[in-house]
């Protein structure tokens, strides 16, 4: 029995070892984009010359009609100039670009306040015991808004409290990470990641339909009743299987804990008020607009969801939602003494988008070169064809995908990364079964999140084994991947359930969005 045991624990491990083995030996992101735009011009050559087409039925002059398209080629005299001149056009006008870069504006200022981090300890801080573990894993799901504060302020805050009421501290980790980053996707907010996936999502559509516009929040629905999903898996998973596995905690502390992770001072108590008070004028400014019949978030018709100024501009409002609260803020606790302090954060919030300006800019080329090719529409329709052949039927294909996405993701850990990768292909092909963009998208999005807590190649992986080394000298890879995979298993197998009953049941899935293309 015991060599049985050994045997699987050192499956488990060669398994893990494999997957770190294999993550690591990816290049860059920015690297890895740059070889398979390189590799595009390459393939478009050698499908154009062996006269590579497909034949379906593709929007043209605003119906569906039978088209047939052929490979083009980027090595002729046309395609080398196409790739030089349009290289900056691209760029620019990459739809997910401009939707971070504002969202980052204002929710930059909320972090550089200091606003979020308070925020955070503050709940913890005056969450009842028993309400400990839910609490944990909710703000974990909810402070995916900002970049980081839930990687570098609560994920240790959650060991550090449990610790302090008697629980294992490895178990508040665990419940703090498993919010943070196995709930990814899910929010009752809408943050960053929204108009960043839409964006990409746009960008794809315009494969098949440039007249299609992707809506930032159209998986908002179904994101919602994802929060409570993962709140209520995350805590019975917690208190039922991590902590009793756990047992009692007797180690030592290895050095000293930041006490001002817990403590919240009185400045930033009135901070938090101020910051409130700002936010609840902001929100009654803006319904207080929306009520005149000639509102100008209205459109034509008078409506105020669909096509109107108002959904057109979410990701603005967004911004603005964070950055007022985040000034209050800032102004009350002194972080920001004046304009130039004001400026200065959102100077620092740019700063830290570099990486994403130099990925947005190669997945710019990789993605139009796809377009200007015809390969992601060749792709698109030969594998709508064939699936629709299969007969496969809308609940098989959307489980398939997700464990796809989830398998995707222990490779690579960047959300944005693989979207950029799998949007240009599997968005068209889903449309062209009849399946709207934000149904593609929510899909990646579950087996994406799911996967986070388990994959080596999470960016705060590393992060996250120093924290737990704290509390306990050993713990390592298998440490963390051990105590989070039943999250990942938990969250992969429920959170799918929920989509297949969401689908079943025909409920909308986001604000204006329906879950077929074209909307029916």
């Amino acid at each position: 029995m015991k060599k049985n045991k050994t045997n699987k624990v050192s499956l488990y491990n060669r398994c893990l070892n494999g997957i770190e083995r294999v993550g690591n030996g990816l290049p860059h992101p920015v690297i890895l984009f740059a070889i398979f735009a390189l590799a595009i011009v390459v393939i478009s050559a050698v499908c154009a010359a062996l006269g590579v087409s497909a034949t379906g039925n593709l929007v043209s002059g605003g119906e569906l009609k039978e088209t047939t398209v052929t490979a083009v080629s980027l090595l002729t005299k046309e395609g080398l100039a196409y790739m030089f001149t349009s290289a900056v056009n691209n760029f620019t006008t990459y739809a997910p670009l401009g939707m971070v870069l504002v969202a980052m504006l204002g929710v930059g200022v909320a972090e550089q306040s200091g606003m979020i981090n308070t925020l955070l300890k503050n709940v913890v801080r005056v969450t009842p015991k028993m309400l400990l573990t839910p609490m944990m894993v909710f703000l974990g799901v909810m402070s995916n808004v900002a970049s980081d504060a839930g990687y570098v302020i609560l994920i240790p805050l959650g060991a550090m409290v449990f610790r302090a009421c008697g629980r294992h501290p490895i178990a508040g980790l665990a419940a703090a990470f498993a919010g943070v980053s196995g709930g990814f996707s899910a929010n009752l907010v809408v943050g960053t990641l929204d108009p960043l996936l839409a964006g990409i999502s746009q960008t794809a559509v315009s494969i098949i339909d440039p007249g299609y516009q992707v809506q930032v929040m159209g998986n908002y629905f179904f994101m919602c009743a994802s929060t409570v999903l993962i709140t209520i898996l995350g805590t019975i998973i917690t208190d039922k299987v991590v902590e009793p596995r756990l047992g009692a905690y007797n180690g030592e502390l290895e050095g000293e804990e930041d006490e001002s992770l817990a403590t919240v001072t009185d400045k930033e108590k009135k901070g938090l008020r101020n910051a409130g008070i700002a936010a609840l004028i902001f929100v009654g400014l803006i319904v207080a607009t929306c009520i005149p019949a000639d509102s100008f978030f209205r459109n034509a018709e008078g409506e105020l969801l669909g096509k109107t100024p108002l959904i057109d501009s979410i990701v603005v409002l967004i911004a603005l939602l964070f950055f007022v609260p985040g000034v209050a803020y800032g102004l009350t606790v002194g972080t920001f003494k004046d304009n130039k302090d004001v400026a200065n954060a959102m100077s620092k919030a740019m700063s830290s988008m570099g990486a994403f300006l130099a990925l947005a800019f190669v997945s710019a080329q990789f993605i139009n070169y796809f377009g200007y090719t015809k390969l992601g529409t060749i792709i698109a329709l030969a594998g709508a064809s064939f699936l629709e052949s299969i007969n496969i039927g809308l609940i098989l294909l959307m489980i398939i995908f997700v464990l796809f996405s989830a398998f995707m993701n222990l490779f690579m850990g960047s959300a944005s990364a693989k979207w950029n990768i799998l949007a240009p292909v599997f968005v068209p092909m889903f449309m062209l079964l009849g399946y709207s963009p934000e149904l593609c998208q929510l899909a990646y999005r579950i087996g994406d999140s799911c996967t986070n807590i388990i994959t080596p190649m999470m960016t705060y992986y590393a992060v996250i084994i120093m924290f737990a080394q704290r509390y306990d000298k050993k713990a390592g890879i298998g440490t963390i991947t051990a105590t989070m995979l039943p999250y990942s298993v938990c969250f992969l197998i429920f959170w799918t359930i929920l989509l297949v009953i969401w689908l079943t049941v025909g409920l909308p899935i986001g604000i204006e969005t329906s879950l077929f293309y074209p909307a029916v």
